[in-house]
């Protein structure tokens, strides 16, 4: 794999984040055009990334490879926990402006539904609980 191969893949994953990004920041603010901007970012983004991956990452594989190819499949773990995690503790945190805006809102109107309140909100920290469980069971095998 040459240098210039790998600085041309640097490149296009720079480019399908800024480009679908710049295009929606210089273009007219319509409703649906930031969900289409979303959308064309992560297929560019992601394409980008599959092709990266067949272009380095297939070929032959010898016996002096092995080590190379259990690395990178440590190296994808590590990633997958990671996204999890990293994924899971922004929705939990999303869920918990949400409800607690809510029930912060509700137990000013009325003190005594504190209890169900709170439980609204322990559910939504919850969601960063499970995607804990789950980057650890992704790291215990």
């Amino acid at each position: 794999m040459t240098m210039t191969v790998k600085i041309i893949l640097v490149v296009a994953l720079v480019l399908s984040i800024a480009i679908p990004f710049g295009a929606f920041l210089l273009s007219e603010k319509k409703k649906g055009n930031f969900k289409a901007t979303v959308l064309a970012n992560t297929f560019f983004f992601f394409g980008t990334l599959v092709i990266a991956h067949i272009i380095l990452f297939t070929g032959k594989v010898s016996a002096a490879d092995a080590n190379a190819a259990a690395a990178t499949a440590e190296g994808w773990k590590y990633l997958a926990a990671a996204l999890s995690t990293g994924l899971s503790c922004i929705g939990g945190g999303i869920a918990v402006a949400s409800a607690a805006s809510a029930a912060l809102g509700a137990m000013s109107e009325d003190s005594s539904i504190m209890g169900k309140a709170l439980i609204f909100v322990a559910l939504a920290e919850g969601i960063a609980l499970y995607g804990l469980i789950v980057s650890f069971s992704i790291l215990a095998k």
